[in-house]
C-alpha cells in the first residue's frame, strides 16, 4: 500500500496563501486520481480537489477559484495551493486516492485561518 505523508499547513490570517504537498512512498503514476480531503472539527471528511493522471480537475463549490491542484507523478507528490483563505477553511486536510483507499489515510495537515 502507499503511505502518504501531507506537510505544508500552518496558521494564516485570513486572504493568506499556504501549498500543501502530499508526498507518497512509491509511485503515484498509476493512481487514476488522487484528492485533497478536509475534515473539520464536529464535520464529516470532504473531497475538496482531486486531480486525474492526465490532470483533469475537480473543485468544490467552496473552494473553485482559490485552491488549484497539481500531481508531479516523477516525483510522486501531489499539491494543493491555496489562496484566498477564509477561516471557513479551517481543517485537517489530507490527501489520498480519489475515490480514498480506507488504508492509506496519512496523519494529515492542520490549516487554521484566524486573524
Amino acid at each position: 500500500q502507499v503511505q502518504l505523508v501531507e506537510s505544508g499547513g500552518g496558521l494564516v490570517q485570513p486572504g493568506g496563501s499556504l501549498r500543501l504537498s502530499c508526498a507518497a512512498s512509491k509511485s503515484i503514476f498509476n493512481i487514476l486520481a488522487m484528492g485533497w480531503y478536509r475534515q473539520a472539527p464536529g464535520k464529516q471528511r470532504e473531497l475538496v480537489a482531486a486531480i486525474t493522471s492526465n490532470s483533469s480537475t475537480y473543485y468544490d463549490d467552496s473552494v473553485k477559484g482559490r485552491f488549484t491542484i497539481s500531481r508531479d507523478n516523477a516525483r510522486n507528490t501531489v499539491f494543493l495551493q491555496m489562496n484566498s483563505l477564509k477561516p471557513e477553511d479551517t481543517a485537517g486536510y489530507y490527501c489520498n486516492a480519489a475515490p480514498p483507499s480506507p488504508g492509506c489515510w496519512g496523519q494529515g495537515t492542520q490549516v487554521t485561518v484566524a486573524s
